[in-house]
């Protein structure tokens, strides 16, 4: 630490959710390869694979999803098309017009029905030959339930993570790599390689607690972190956060302490389909739902449509390194 840094911390009030960052050379860091050890991260990963899911699968952000036009996805390798009824509900079904196969994501959405373009089958909740797979939509995230690929028993509803209550600021962000779910969410139960990977968000980070290997109560099986946020030259954000794993292709960040505390960063993994060499793609689905009990916040929540780029931005900036993780894992796990 400077003698700059110093001062500035004597004098900088300690309340603010802005503090400085001390300047340090990113090769002088504490390694953290010996508290990252693969043993704790494969056992927080296997547990996560044997919580179900009630085969349900993230499709995309809410908003993502409108009433004036169709959103084809392919999950899991099944087909699937998304729209909005004049209600506003979600309904979700097979991407392939049953009378012969036309895409029903390049449909026409009348009435809150999809008219196939290429003969002007009009395609309702239950069409003959046709039937809308059982959808949930949480406010911030589309999912669809998938029962003859989930192989669970299935459930009512996702298992969607606590959030924030009221007005808080949501953003989603979706990129794709050639992985699995798993790789995915092995590279979130590894907190160790924040500050070393990332260092252009990332400062001051340790791992306070990690799971133990083996079998772990559900309360026990989180790992805690104290980390800084970095925002702009010389400051940061200071905060204790937790990852836990709700169900086995999910992670979810919570700020436990500090600014923002309840805020969380729910990490989804969802299967695509396979590139024409047999490798499976992956879409990372990243929901940041905010939320702070500051007076300037309700500022940010008006500022919503222009701070969701810049929270995407920052998200994908994130995930472009940690796709290059999560793909060299699967390479060398499958080589």
């Amino acid at each position: 630490m400077t003698a700059r840094s110093t001062a500035e911390r004597r004098w900088w009030p300690a309340n603010w959710p802005l503090q400085p960052v001390p300047r340090t050379r990113w090769s002088a860091q504490e390694p953290s390869y010996r508290a990252a050890k693969p043993a704790v991260i494969e056992g927080a990963l296997k547990r996560a694979q044997a919580r179900p899911s009630g085969n349900w699968y993230v499709l995309g952000a809410s908003r993502q999803i409108r009433a004036d036009r169709p959103f084809g996805v392919t999950v899991a390798g099944v087909e699937l098309v998304a729209w909005r009824d004049d209600a506003g509900t979600l309904r979700v079904g097979p991407g392939a017009c049953p009378h012969l196969g036309a895409p029903l994501a390049q449909a026409t959405v009348d009435c809150g029905e999809l008219v196939c373009r290429w003969h002007g089958l009009r395609i309702g909740s239950a069409t003959s030959g046709w039937r809308a797979l059982p959808s949930h939509d949480d406010g911030v995230l589309a999912w669809v339930r998938l029962d003859h690929v989930g192989g669970e028993e299935p459930t009512a509803e996702p298992v969607v993570p606590h959030r924030p209550s009221g007005a808080a600021l949501d953003a989603v962000t979706t990129m794709t790599g050639v992985c699995e779910p798993l790789d995915i969410v092995a590279n979130r139960l590894d907190p160790w390689h924040g500050a070393w990977f990332h260092p252009y968000s990332f400062t001051r980070l340790e791992v306070i607690s990690a799971p133990p290997e083996g079998e772990v109560p559900d309360a026990d099986d989180r790992f805690l972190v104290s980390v800084t946020f970095r925002v702009g030259a010389g400051l940061g954000v200071p905060v204790l956060a937790e990852f836990t794993c709700p169900e086995p292709r999910t992670v979810v960040m919570r700020i436990v302490e500090g600014e923002g505390a309840g805020s969380v960063v729910e990490t989804h993994a969802t299967p695509l389909e396979r590139t024409p060499d047999g490798r499976p793609r992956t879409a990372v689905i990243e929901a940041v739902v905010a939320d702070s009990d500051r007076r300037g916040f309700a500022f940010a929540r008006k500022g919503a449509p222009v701070l969701r780029p810049l929270i995407r931005r920052a998200a994908a900036r994130l995930w472009r390194d940690d796709l290059a993780y999560a793909e060299r894992r699967y390479a060398l796990r499958t080589r």
